[in-house]
């Protein structure tokens, strides 16, 4: 295997643990890229490079991508109000809201209902 392959690897194994981490209170908030580049023992701009490379897509991406398939999941399955996804996710409510509107294009109240309507 490939070092590039390697590394990209532990990226999205790290970020999977890391966001689970989040959401059980265990870490008390999400980590900087660059944060995540020093947990792995790279810098931050080799990190960036290695997975732009692997995968055409700059690494906060697939982070933002992992964050919103975990909050569209909960707001499906529990009862939590918007507002204590949005903490249980380290944000505040309001910019929960234009983050998760900028990502999905909706509300998470108006996507919470649209996907409960289906089920």
């Amino acid at each position: 295997m490939k070092r590039s392959e390697e590394i990209t690897i532990q990226y999205f194994t790290f970020l999977d643990q890391h966001i689970q981490d989040v959401i059980s209170g265990t870490v008390p908030e999400f980590m900087e890229l660059n944060e995540i580049a020093g947990k792995l023992a790279i810098s931050h701009k080799h990190l960036s490079d290695t997975i732009k490379k692997e995968t055409g897509q700059h690494p906060c991406s697939f982070y933002d991508e992992k964050i919103i398939g975990q909050i569209k999941k909960m707001l499906i399955v529990s009862d939590k109000s918007v507002a204590e996804i949005a903490r249980i996710f380290t944000y505040d409510p309001s910019n929960f809201s234009k983050f998760f509107k900028k990502m999905t294009g909706f509300t998470p109240g108006n996507f919470r209902n649209s996907k409960k309507n289906l089920i």
